[in-house]
């Protein structure tokens, strides 16, 4: 049996050892813990955008008495954070923009100023927007319309939906732009028709700013 000093049971070589594993163990715990913060809070992963599902069951270019769109819009959006530590926080509203031939016709609110986005965290978006009869304004030119009358024939609609937002991530003070396109092409849906299936569209990021 030992004494009350445990130590002195165990041999000098021994009681050795055990310390400079002790102490290894300890290092290795420190880099590995270091390790682990790094990969969390100093590499950042962008958050990744797709359409899910979109249906067009109204496109009408008006041109009097001032050029307007009149439309039905219906999208479904999903917005994925792949940083395992980090959640985001939108330090201005997430917003959308629609766009036909380049030009804006609406722009509609996706998230506002202040919501949260959890680590590894996946949110959808469903957005059914549209106008009255008169339509929203929209500059297209003479250009604009032959382009419609041309998709219309074609019965395909090419809209592009913008995104762009200001967030912040946790534990960084920077605030960061963010600017997704998505261009789709949709077919109008008439009452009473058959769904049309619709093709995922993984949307294009714009390159981010130093530190983003």
């Amino acid at each position: 049996m030992c004494d009350d000093d445990c130590c002195s049971c165990v041999p000098y070589r021994a009681r050795d050892n055990i310390k400079y594993c002790c102490i290894c163990f300890a290092i290795v715990a420190v880099i590995v813990i270091f390790a682990v913060l790094l990969a969390a809070y100093a590499f950042l992963l962008r958050v990744s955008i797709t359409v899910e599902d979109a249906s067009l069951t109204k496109f009408t270019v008006l041109t009097a008495p001032a050029t307007a769109i009149a439309y039905n819009l219906s999208l479904v959006l999903m917005v994925k954070n792949p940083n395992w530590a980090m959640s985001i926080k939108n330090t201005e509203p997430f917003m959308a923009a629609y766009k036909f031939d380049g030009q804006q016709f609406d722009r509609v609110k996706v998230s506002d100023k202040g919501e949260k986005h959890g680590a590894r965290k996946t949110k959808v978006y469903r957005l059914t927007t549209g106008t009255d009869a008169d339509g929203e304004f929209v500059s297209l030119g003479n250009a604009g319309v032959a382009e419609y009358e041309d998709e219309k024939k074609k019965g395909v609609f090419e809209v592009e939906v913008v995104l762009t937002g200001v967030f912040r991530y946790t534990a960084r003070y920077t605030k960061c732009k963010i600017e997704a396109t998505c261009p789709l092409k949709l077919q109008l849906v008439q009452p009473g028709a058959a769904t049309v299936v619709f093709e995922k569209v993984k949307c294009k990021l714009a390159k981010p700013e130093k530190n983003c």
